[in-house]
């Protein structure tokens, strides 16, 4: 890049070429909404002004984040934000960066609920809030209870509610999964729990394992720490009928029916299965 001038539009192509030959995933996409992020506007509105001279401060703050993305930071983080079931949420360090996969327990929450007037919704770890947010956003009904162990995730996942005017259908506590509920009941519980075995993280792609919380990665020996707890404590915080819906590791999906059907206390559901087709979601029944 060694040219005293540059269009938007070469910045973009010669930028997404170079991402490609360092082996990034989504060359082309990063390239955009970093650029975007530098010149602080929307991605499509780089093809409008595709011939724009790159202004100084522009290609310095571009500079600085391609650098950055190159280290193995992930662009969420980079620019702040991530889109999560057609919501824009803040996303930081503090917080597991959402997955597309996780709008399943989302779904499958709205699904069983839709003839809810006002269902009561537990959030068993909510990180940057994106399962709670996105279930109250879609119930106008639902009343959500929030816990997270980290106040960093907290304050981030207030800020989401607040963005998205349903602050006041949630309520947010700090504590280790069911201990700040005590004595309370609800129709759901969701949870996207930590359920990487901890001798699998090392091995994890660079952006995840260097960047995202490992507390919010780890699920211990055999990835199943936090799950394990988890169906002990749920059945006594569900009304009869409610429902457990928890997100999994695609190769832990036998293992963890297994453990929901010893238990006793629940129905199990079929599981349901992610966009790329993987195992990713079991949902309970209190019996």
């Amino acid at each position: 890049m060694a040219k005293d001038t540059w269009t938007l539009g070469e910045l973009l192509d010669w930028t997404a070429k170079h991402l490609a030959e360092q082996g990034v995933e989504f060359p082309r996409l990063d390239a955009e909404v970093l650029l975007a992020h530098a010149v602080g506007c929307k991605r499509i509105e780089l093809y409008t002004r595709h011939g724009e001279i790159a202004a100084p401060e522009y290609r310095q703050r571009y500079r600085e984040l391609i650098g950055q993305r190159l280290e193995g930071c992930p662009v969420a983080y980079l620019v702040g934000r991530k889109e999560f079931f057609s919501l824009e949420l803040e996303v930081s360090p503090a917080v597991l960066i959402p997955r597309p996969d996780s709008e399943h327990v989302v779904m499958e929450c709205l699904r069983l609920a839709e003839k809810q007037p006002a269902p009561t919704v537990l959030d068993l770890g909510v990180g940057s809030g994106n399962l709670s947010i996105a279930i109250a956003h879609r119930h106008q009904g639902a009343r959500v209870t929030a816990v997270d162990v980290s106040p960093e995730a907290l304050a981030v996942a207030r800020r989401n509610a607040e963005k998205h005017g349903v602050a006041s259908r949630l309520e947010f506590l700090a504590g280790d999964l069911c201990a700040p509920v005590a004595g309370r009941q609800f129709d759901f519980i969701v949870s996207n729990p930590p359920y990487i075995p901890h001798g699998d993280i090392a091995g994890l792609a660079l952006g995840v394992r260097d960047y995202e919380p490992h507390r919010a990665l780890d699920g211990g020996p055999d990835g199943f720490a936090v799950f394990d707890r988890l169906v002990r404590e749920a059945i006594t915080h569900l009304n009869p009928g409610g429902w457990l819906l928890v997100e999994i590791g695609a190769p832990q999906e036998q293992a963890a029916r297994r453990k929901l059907s010893e238990h006793g206390g629940y129905e199990l559901a079929n599981t349901i299965f992610d966009y790329s087709g993987h195992p990713r979601v079991l949902a309970a029944r209190r019996r």
